[in-house]
């Protein structure tokens, strides 16, 4: 397992500990559960059940067929 060290100005310390009280957790496991979420490769629970919650939100085929025609390209 890892270890690391960090400094924190006062400022950012009382703001660790505010937060560490509301949760209960140790701070390692505050910092660790932080870091988890902040590098996750999935979108959080959270969001993921919004996925087709708006019924009234046209679908990419219906959006595009109003866009047009794209102007012809210049060869690269």
């Amino acid at each position: 397992m890892g270890k690391i060290t960090i400094y924190l100005d006062e400022e950012t310390e009382k703001k660790l500990q505010t937060a560490i009280k509301k949760t209960k957790h140790s701070k390692s496991r505050w910092i660790r559960d932080l870091l988890r979420e902040k590098t996750a490769a999935t979108w959080p629970e959270s969001i993921v059940k919004l996925s087709g919650t708006w019924h009234d939100m046209p679908t990419a085929e219906a959006i595009r067929k109003e866009m047009g025609v794209d102007a012809e390209r210049e060869p690269i």
